[in-house]
Parts: C-alpha cells; sequence; structure tokens
C-alpha cells in the first residue's frame, strides 16, 4: 500500500482502538499497511511490533471481511506482547464492530 492510500485510510476510515493497536478501516481492496512510530522504540523494536502485527493479522483478517483497506498501527503498550496477545485484542475489536464485517 502507497503511502497516500494510507492516508486516505487515516482520512476517510473508522478507527478502532485497542490497548495495544489501532485499526484504521476504510472501503477498498483489501490491502493492509502496519505501522509503527518511534514510540514503539529503536528499529529493532518497530521491525519487531510491525512482524507480530502482520502475523497477527493473517490470523485476524478472515473474520474482517471483504472490501477494507486496514492501516495497523502499533501502540508504544505493544512491547513485549506476543502474537497470540494480539490477535485476541484484534479479534475483540472486530467482534464489537458490526459494521466491519461483511
Amino acid at each position: 500500500m502507497h503511502a497516500s492510500q494510507v492516508r486516505r485510510v487515516f482520512d476517510v476510515g473508522r478507527s478502532l482502538h485497542a490497548k495495544r493497536v489501532v485499526l484504521f478501516l476504510a472501503p477498498g481492496s483489501n490491502e493492509v499497511a502496519v505501522v509503527a512510530s518511534r514510540r514503539v522504540g529503536g528499529a529493532i523494536e518497530r521491525n519487531r511490533a510491525r512482524r507480530i502485527l502482520r502475523e497477527a493479522w493473517r490470523e485476524v483478517a478472515p473474520l474482517a471481511g471483504d472490501g477494507n483497506d486496514v492501516v495497523i498501527v502499533a501502540r508504544e503498550a505493544i512491547r513485549g506482547a506476543k502474537t497470540q496477545d494480539l490477535v485476541a485484542e484484534m479479534t475483540e475489536l472486530i467482534r464489537r464492530e458490526p459494521s466491519v464485517r461483511s
């Protein structure tokens, strides 16, 4: 996903907030971007955060249905989290938001 597409999702999408992650969803073509700012930590911590977020999303994506572009943003609290922690958190976000599922 290009930077302009990520900006579009931020601008027009709806956000779902949790302790370790924020999901932004907008109608689109099922593209996914993962973002980790310097607040998460140094390069190693940011890369780990993006890696575990991508892995968690692979498990959660079928619950979200089709037709949404997704930007997943790591929060500071992600440090030390395991993939399964994030799967549980994202699953809860999607189940709470009925308009996400199609």
